[in-house]
């Protein structure tokens, strides 16, 4: 099969052997990327294109650095909400238009691999709490930044995203857990009964199969399912044009495994606008732990109206609380 290449590939890339900066050098590569036939005629020269992607963002990024006399690369975002949850994957799966569907972030979009090269963080609504989604730099056989291989090990949860445009989407994705298995961070569906090696993080993630738009979607998320649907629970969505990505916000929500638990001052309404989150099965002193670290310790008693419970009813410190309990917390 022909490659057939359009007109306006070979513009760019006659542009692209006239260019006299990296900045000129990667636009026109990005300008070839998106003109490129993706079919498998094509691939040895995409595999070509990214590798010259990446080094020519590298070294734009390079140049910019220099006359820069201040400012650090992000190498940390601090957890906020009721969890945080990284977006991980391949080049070009589609986490950064993920991110921009569902929070508020602006991170750069764009139609070639390597966009994203550190991380970005937004704030995704789920009724009246808020997660923390972190896009990350892509992983490929060659290339795992050290944050995202930091962050993985203390995130709440991650967000496998996987590519159902691409011919290669099983082979990119175990590329993608090899990687990280390589600095001893296991992604999961669920927890191990027994963990034989302590070195070894192992972090609760979603399979969340992106594109399904593209015309052989279906035949590429069977062979997904075969793959790796045992090791992890699947969402699908189309992220360009926002097909189902309802379905992702509540199951990205519910892997975090939290409860919302709103509190009240004696004689007060309850504060039905911000209630904490706390893991699954928490108890009322975490929950005072939760309020403030010294209401543990002083805690004197605590009247609770929700589930199984009458309202007002008086309950121990070791009561397990569920969603949408409202608890009032009394200090000694």
């Amino acid at each position: 099969m022909a490659v057939n290449l359009t007109p306006q590939y070979h513009e760019a890339e006659e542009a692209y052997k006239k260019a006299k900066n990296p900045q000129e050098r990667l636009d026109c590569l990005r300008r070839m990327w998106i003109e490129i036939p993706k079919h498998k005629a094509s691939e040895k020269l995409q595999a070509e294109l990214k590798t010259k992607l990446s080094l020519a963002r590298d070294e734009v990024e390079k140049e910019a650095s220099k006359p820069k006399k201040g400012g650090a690369t992000i190498t940390r975002i601090p957890r906020q909400g009721a969890g945080q949850i990284l977006l991980v994957g391949a080049p070009n799966v589609g986490k950064s238009r993920i991110l921009t569907r569902l929070t508020r972030a602006t991170p750069e979009v764009a139609a070639y691999p390597f966009t994203t090269r550190e991380p970005s963080a937004g704030m995704m609504d789920w009724k009246d709490v808020r997660v923390q989604l972190i896009d990350t730099p892509p992983i490929t056989a060659d290339m795992l930044e050290p944050v995202v291989s930091s962050m993985s090990r203390s995130c709440d949860a991650v967000a496998l995203v996987v590519d159902l445009a691409d011919d290669d989407c099983v082979s990119a994705t175990e590329t993608v857990l090899e990687k990280l298995a390589s600095v001893k961070t296991c992604l999961v569906g669920t927890f191990p009964e027994v963990v034989e090696d302590p070195g070894i993080e192992y972090v609760k993630t979603m399979l969340v199969a992106n594109k399904s738009a593209d015309p052989d979607a279906e035949v590429r998320l069977e062979f997904i399912r075969e793959a790796l649907g045992s090791r992890f629970p699947i969402v699908t969505l189309d992220a360009e044009s926002g097909e189902k990505i309802e379905d992702l916000r509540n199951a990205l929500y519910q892997m975090l495994d939290v409860i919302r638990v709103y509190t009240k001052r004696p004689g007060k309404p309850p504060d039905m606008e911000n209630p904490y989150t706390l893991p699954r099965g928490s108890t009322i002193t975490e929950l005072a732990g939760t309020v403030h670290k010294e209401l543990a310790e002083t805690l004197k008693s605590a009247k609770l109206w929700g589930t199984g419970v009458t309202d007002g009813q008086s309950v121990p410190r070791d009561h397990s609380l569920h969603d949408g309990d409202i608890a009032q917390l009394d200090a000694g």
